[in-house]
């Protein structure tokens, strides 16, 4: 237990329990066992029972975020190097550049485990508000991405996430719009999901409903990392009404 808190830090709260507490105990203990090299020495338990807070952490929020990555970067069948290489520099942000490695080999069991999606989900739903799971959300297809393409398997998998997370369809399509500005030429009216013949008064309020919702302010919780990931959908938002005023001759 000691040394899941050097790794991943000492704010560990709520995901020390339930479905991720057991998934994150499976994997340091298999990662330990690869290091020991068969050397006797006892194995830390795959569950974890002791004291914790019942409060959500930047660490919390990190752990949930790399258990639905274990999901989404096996998707489309293959583990490419992208995608890990992607979550490799997470790390460093997360952790430091110090326990970047030792965590990530930690990651790279989870990703072998099976992952119960749905016990996952309603453990993250019930210690993070919705902003901060919209910024779950976010990373995800960021992750998916990681290799130039986003495949139909890894979208329908963020799909079943996003359902998962209470996240509604809408919601869905406009976090995949932010990041198809070179595909489809509809992506700003999506982001802002509203219909393409909307007025501007519709816009302008459109707008600022979805300023709000992913204003930085709402998950302060989760840590800097989330309202780093909160400020770069704030400017999506931006750009899409921005874009939209100029298409339609507005501004």
């Amino acid at each position: 237990m000691k040394r899941l808190f050097q790794i991943f830090g000492g704010g560990l709260g709520w995901s020390l329990g339930g479905p991720i507490g057991a998934i994150l105990g499976v994997a340091f203990a298999n990662s330990l066992h690869d290091r020991m090299e068969g050397k006797n020495t006892s194995r830390p338990q795959s569950s974890f029972n002791s004291s914790r807070s019942s409060s959500a952490s930047p660490s919390d929020f990190h752990l949930a975020l790399l258990v639905l990555a274990a999901r989404v970067i096996k998707a489309d069948g293959k583990v490419a190097q992208q995608e890990l290489d992607f979550v490799r520099a997470q790390f460093v942000s997360m952790f430091g550049r110090e326990r970047a490695n030792e965590s990530f080999q930690v990651f790279r069991k989870i990703v072998d485990q099976n992952i119960p999606l749905t016990k996952v989900c309603n453990q993250i739903n019930g210690f993070t508000n919705h902003s901060t799971r919209l910024q779950l959300l976010h990373f995800l297809f960021k992750l998916g991405l990681a290799d130039g393409h986003l495949h139909q398997n890894e979208i329908e998998e963020i799909r079943r996430i996003a359902r998962n997370l209470r996240i509604s369809s809408y919601d869905f399509e406009s976090i995949r719009a932010m990041f198809a500005k070179e595909t489809d030429t509809d992506w700003a009216f999506k982001v802002l999901e509203v219909n393409k013949d909307a007025t501007e008064s519709e816009v302008k309020k459109a707008y600022r409903k979805m300023a709000l919702k992913y204003h930085p302010d709402r998950t302060i919780d989760a840590g800097p990392e989330a309202q780093e990931s909160a400020k770069e959908t704030f400017l999506n938002v931006q750009k899409a009404y921005e874009h939209i005023q100029t298409i339609k001759g507005w501004s």
